[in-house]
């Protein structure tokens, strides 16, 4: 039994150990589900009041004395009568109606209902079954406790580590995800194999929680909400939206290095272009839709793509002009639903620094290599990102979920696996995460927190120039059917921003930060010779001794463009103080000003981390200033 198996068992088993001690507790306490889930499992219940928390403190003791007790799990089989009765004498009507689910629709397709209600695999539904109808059920007891379960669990509760578990918290969960169903009491757990595994997660939460990106970026002054716009529509200060910008001109740089150029699309269409591209048959429940007032529809766009396409079909373009290489910021949006937004992770306004590749079929490698190489590459390596890859392909067992047919999968999902493998990048496959139209590479980041976030993507097509005709003309002077590559390299620039903010703690690299350079005057008496060395880093000027007698940083003309972003502190605050709040807004750079600076016309400065870097000429801070900057460090 593999490492995974062996923790699904355990976490499945504290399920029922849970649901075990739960009922002595409330006799009458009506049971739902007790699925596994990341870290862990929960089970739903209804009770007769709500938990408190010496509550869970009970059941957590209660549970490490069933588990003690070294308890086996024994699984047995009722006609689906038998076990109807067996419930309803309990008075357990939520396992009767799952049982009546799996007496109509079969095991597998009751499951997928509990599924699509978000209820995760592990629902206590057998499904050894296949979905075939039959007149039998599984079940599981537990010493006195018995429960409707497909399994598997441990062979018995010495295998669980008593200390390797804890009840976590409780939430609202409406039965089955159905606001019009009771409203139940769920009971979440960790669990691991043993204490030190434990341990470390709970440590990760924790400082997960410190650098959480809705409490930072606030803290940061990067975004904010307001309850009149809407939930989900994230509104970006200057800061934030200076880092936004710095972001995606830095991937725009190095589009634009390899040929590619921007374009701009409205932000709504008729939802023909949609039914043509296959989004409005897939995603049309996802739409926001705009009625006009001569009785259109159209919708906000949801993605780019097939904007994309009628660029690209404005005109026949001949093989001497392929690929056509198109780049463009902008806003998709797709209605969420609002129990689903979260921060910037998920949101209904999407920024996406797309691009489209048109391009012959033998162009297409060299294409996705110069993507992979030129682009994600570098742009993740400069924030220190550890990745791997996953070929994305279709699920061959549903055809009915993709465009075009298996031939021209295979040819698609062949080309990325070659490339992957010629890269040697680790990587792994997984049917059923192909886009609709095509299979991906799609990089994985591990962040500071070792923790995975699926990044960058680029997707090969062939099956949207196939349904709007995209052609070019070909060396005999034939129509031949061209390819389409999309790439993202951020995805969502919203998404993007709270895993980087998350990863770096907001201590952003120099090149990113709002803020560079504080500028710090220990007293009013150094205000005027800070203000002179502000304005000497933003214009980034060439330095010198001054004059005999002048008492004045001499610098070289400038061009007039900003070098480094430096802001002054010249409140009647301790420098102490003036310090703390620098590093709590995570500025890279402080420069303190004295008595002793001011006389020999130089800097003190220190880093965010406290690192004292001495009394340093203007000419020698600003050069490191650039050092790290070119490097992106």
């Amino acid at each position: 039994m593999d490492k995974a198996q062996k923790l699904y068992n355990i976490r499945h088993s504290l399920a029922h150990i849970l649901a075990s001690a739960v009922l002595e507790m409330f006799p009458k306490a009506n049971l739902g589900v007790g699925p596994v889930v990341e870290n862990g499992f929960y089970y739903d219940f209804l009770l007769p009041r709500p938990l408190t928390p010496d509550d869970i403190k009970k059941l957590e003791k209660r549970m490490r004395a069933l588990i003690a007790e070294k308890l086996p799990f024994e699984r047995s089989e009722m006609t689906i009568q038998e076990a109807k009765k067996f419930f309803a004498d309990r008075g357990q009507t939520f396992k009767v109606e799952l049982i009546n689910d799996i007496e109509k629709f079969g095991t597998t397709k009751a499951d997928e209902i509990l599924n699509q209600e978000a209820v995760p695999v592990g629902t206590g539904l057998d499904l050894s079954l296949q979905g075939k109808t039959s007149d039998k059920v599984s079940l599981y007891k537990t010493g006195k406790f018995v429960d409707l379960c497909r399994g598997p669990h441990v062979e018995n509760t010495s295998q669980i580590h008593a200390d390797a578990f804890k009840l976590d918290k409780v939430s609202g969960a409406y039965w089955r995800g159905d606001q019009n169903n009771p409203q139940m009491q769920r009971v979440y757990g960790l669990a691991f194999e043993t204490k030190e595994e434990l341990e470390a997660y709970l440590k990760q939460r924790e400082e997960a929680e410190r650098r959480d990106h809705k409490k930072l970026g606030v803290a940061l002054d990067l975004f904010t909400f307001s309850e009149k716009v809407g939930a989900g529509l994230p509104l970006w200060t200057p800061k934030g939206t200076l880092v936004r910008n710095l972001l995606d001109d830095c991937i725009w740089e190095l589009r634009k290095k390899v040929g590619y150029q921007k374009v701009e699309i409205p932000h709504i269409t008729k939802k023909d272009l949609y039914e043509t591209s296959g989004h409005w048959a897939k995603f049309k429940d996802d739409l926001f839709k705009i009625q006009t007032r001569d009785g259109h529809l159209f919708a906000m766009k949801p993605m780019n793509c097939p904007h994309h396409t009628q660029i690209y079909a404005r005109k026949l373009f001949s093989y001497r002009e392929m690929p056509q290489r198109y780049a463009n910021t902008t806003m998709v949006y797709r209605d969420e639903q609002s129990g689903e937004l979260s921060g910037l992770s998920r949101v209904l306004s999407i920024t996406q620094d797309d691009a489209h590749v048109f391009c012959r079929f033998g162009q297409v490698k060299k294409e996705l290599g110069v993507i992979w190489d030129k682009i994600v590459v570098p742009f993740y390596k400069s924030f220190g990102f550890d990745l791997k890859l996953r070929l994305s392909l279709h699920d061959p067992q549903h055809p009915e979920k993709y465009l075009g047919s298996p031939e021209k999968w295979k040819e698609a999902e062949n080309i990325l696996r070659e490339l992957a493998k010629e890269r040697k990048m680790r990587f792994y496959e997984a049917p059923g995460e192909a886009a609709f139209y095509g299979p991906k590479l799609d990089f994985m980041a591990t962040d500071s927190l070792g923790r995975e976030w699926q990044v960058a993507t680029i997707q090969l097509d062939m099956n949207m120039p196939e349904r709007f005709d995209l052609t070019c003309v070909n060396e005999e002077g034939q129509k031949e059917r061209i390819v389409m590559i999309h790439a993202a390299i951020m995805g969502s620039i919203e998404r993007f921003l709270s895993i980087l903010i998350e990863h770096t703690a907001g201590a952003f690299p120099l090149w990113l930060s709002p803020v560079q350079v504080m500028v710090l005057p220990i007293s009013r008496k150094q205000n005027a010779y800070a203000k002179q060395v502000v304005k000497a880093l933003i214009v980034g000027a060439s330095f010198s001794r001054p004059a005999a007698g002048s008492g004045r940083l001499k610098a070289a003309p400038t061009s007039g463009i900003e070098k480094f972003r430096v802001e002054l502190d010249n409140r009647d605050e301790s420098i102490g103080k003036k310090i703390r709040e620098a590093t709590m807004q995570k500025i890279p750079y402080m420069v303190i000003i004295g008595e002793k600076e001011m006389k020999l016309k130089k800097i003190s400065a220190r880093t965010r981390e406290g690192i004292d870097l001495g009394i340093l000429t203007l000419d020698k801070f600003t050069e490191k200033l650039e050092s790290e900057i070119s490097r992106k460090k």
